[in-house]
């Protein structure tokens, strides 16, 4: 049974109620379920779907169904060659259309922020950013990549990225984004040619996990 391991909570991904699913890609599935927000979106013949820009911008591709509360987006993505860098998702987005860039969201990253790092950051005032450069990123490996939000008995909101069920990142946002009014999940090229594949979201639902310390001498 997969488990994800957070600080005090359990998450079980496969036992989570499924509220979106797309495994291939198709042309049809990218038009009646996305909308593009800027960049080259596209699906290639083995069923990914492929965003590319060559620019230094968030260019997404957003679910058209919203997704808010507490939520689990995962996928398999990879960078697709020539390109090495910056695997990017957001969740509890939003989108504006005067600046066409993204508004409000929480962004997680794999070899991005411009030093090959692995990190987090929060939209749109960037106030909160945390990063590591702990993770051995390889460009072209197809990825596992979990992201989720769920909300603590004390209003805060814990957020989390892990990678093939791993935690990379771990937070808790004390001045959390509306997630009860933000909600498209949002797969981005940000400099980079990059393909996603089964994409799912999920209604997160997390299992009480207390702990102790037990002397050890």
């Amino acid at each position: 049974m997969r488990l994800i391991q957070l600080m005090k909570k359990k998450v079980y991904p496969d036992e989570q109620e499924l509220l979106f699913e797309v495994g291939d890609f198709t042309d049809e599935i990218l038009k009646e379920k996305f909308d593009i927000k800027d960049g080259n979106w596209y699906v290639d013949e083995d069923g990914w779907l492929v965003g590319e820009n060559r620019r230094c911008s968030a260019a997404m591709c957003v679910t058209k169904e919203q997704f808010t509360g507490d939520i689990l987006v995962e996928f398999d993505a990879a960078t697709v060659a020539p390109a090495t860098r910056d695997i990017n998702v957001t969740i509890h987005g939003s989108w504006n259309e005067e600046n066409n860039t993204r508004a409000n969201g929480y962004v997680f990253g794999l070899n991005g922020f411009w030093e090959g790092r692995i990190g987090f950051e929060k939209s749109p005032s960037y106030d909160t950013v945390i990063l590591t450069q702990l993770f051995n990123f390889v460009p072209g490996e197809v990825y596992h990549i979990t992201v989720g939000s769920v909300t603590l008995d004390t209003g805060v909101i814990k957020v989390f990225l892990a990678v093939n069920d791993v935690i990379c990142l771990e937070f808790k946002d004390s001045h959390p984004l509306d997630t009860e009014n933000f909600g498209f999940v949002g797969l981005e090229a940000f400099c980079t040619r990059v393909k996603h594949k089964n994409l799912k979201v999920k209604r997160l639902v997390t299992v009480p996990d207390p702990k102790t310390y037990t002397p050890e001498f």
